[in-house]
């Protein structure tokens, strides 16, 4: 058994972390599959996805700021928009995570969550969960 879910995530500002372990959750949930994989994209080629510590905010700022200080907004980029930073923020972060569930829960740490990375916005964004059975 396969199912996908689109759901849409507003961000308030150039660069944030939010977590959406919650709504990935609720998916889970929904498709009523006990074992099998979760795979959660983004269609976007200025955001990202990384599973990571969603207790403490500050590891979310601790990333951002290492982010952008790695990778400047302005920096002599070739690209003329002016978001070459996120594209490669969001390269090196990734566009996808994948995880086990098991008995319809999904298998994280007990500090872990999916944490959907903007770097361009304000913005609407899509995400998209695929939820997949092993049976």
């Amino acid at each position: 058994m396969i199912m996908i879910e689109f759901f849409s995530i507003k961000t308030n500002r150039r660069e944030e972390i939010v977590d959406i372990t919650k709504r990935v959750e609720e998916i889970v949930l929904k498709s009523k599959i006990k074992e099998g994989l979760c795979v959660v994209f983004v269609p976007h080629t200025t955001a990202a996805l990384t599973i990571n510590e969603n207790a403490d905010p500050s590891v979310k700022r601790d990333i951002l700021d290492k982010l952008a200080k790695l990778l400047p907004m302005n920096d002599n980029y070739a690209h003329s928009e002016g978001n070459s930073d996120a594209h490669i923020k969001s390269s090196l972060i990734g566009n996808s995570v994948s995880l086990l569930v098991k008995d319809s829960v999904l298998v994280l740490g007990t500090w872990q969550g999916i944490l959907f990375c903007e770097f361009d916005g304000p913005r609407e964004r899509k995400v998209i969960v695929l939820v997949l059975s092993n049976e």
